[in-house]
């Protein structure tokens, strides 16, 4: 396959330079497709991103196959740019959540993007690429989420007799699934204030939270 845009020749014998370029002009795409998505959702579409950034449909397709793949690549961009340093691996699981709840009140777009991406796993017809992504997303973030619980019951935060992988597995039920909430209606859910409430059913020391006193002191 040759270059669209003036490569130097079939794609595995390109010069280093412009193996270079290409890897430079592939971040612009994913750079401005982020953008274009945070703005507008999934309905942004590959001729929108090329024409956006003066790269032909042609061009684009030189550098993601399918708009399967790009939506993927955004994605995964994405999480890249947001993944905050300093989330040490002592910050607990739910706050992990509210955190990343709260950056992406401002970029509804990419929120939709990933409803997008899990929603088209689940179909029969799904492409291999978006089932494959999403399902070892989730494994990552359940495993990330097992190990921030697991934390957690060692420093007597978390409940001793909890098991990590259900929790890690609500959690993040209760994070994606209060975002497409917000997403629909943004009026009526507050998704770091249901979180916060998550928080406080994982008590530390195996018990429940004594319920306060009602009677004059």
């Amino acid at each position: 396959m040759v270059n669209p845009e003036g490569g130097a020749g079939p794609v595995g014998r390109t010069p280093g330079r412009s193996y270079r370029q290409a890897a430079e002009r592939r971040a612009e795409i994913l750079a401005r497709a982020i953008e274009l998505f945070a703005e507008h959702g999934t309905d942004t579409s590959l001729r929108a991103i090329g024409e956006s950034i003066g790269v032909s449909h042609a061009a684009l397709r030189y550098y993601f196959a399918s708009r399967d793949e790009l939506l993927i690549e955004v994605y995964r961009q994405h999480e890249q740019q947001e993944k905050e340093p300093s989330d040490p691996e002592d910050v607990p699981a739910v706050t992990l959540m509210e955190r990343s709840a709260e950056r992406n009140r401002s970029i509804p777009g990419i929120v939709g993007l990933y409803a997008t991406l899990t929603t088209d796993a689940l179909q029969a017809d799904a492409h291999p690429q978006t089932r494959e992504f999403v399902t070892e997303r989730f494994r990552r973030v359940r495993a990330d989420l097992v190990e921030r619980i697991e934390a957690g019951q060692r420093a007597g935060t978390v409940a001793a007799d909890v098991d990590p992988s259900d929790a890690a597995a609500l959690v993040a039920a209760a994070s994606d699934g209060l975002q497409l909430q917000w997403l629909l209606d943004p009026e009526a859910v507050d998704v770091r204030r249901s979180l916060e409430l998550l928080e406080r059913l994982l008590p530390g020391n195996g018990s429940r939270p004594e319920p306060r006193d009602s009677r004059p002191g």
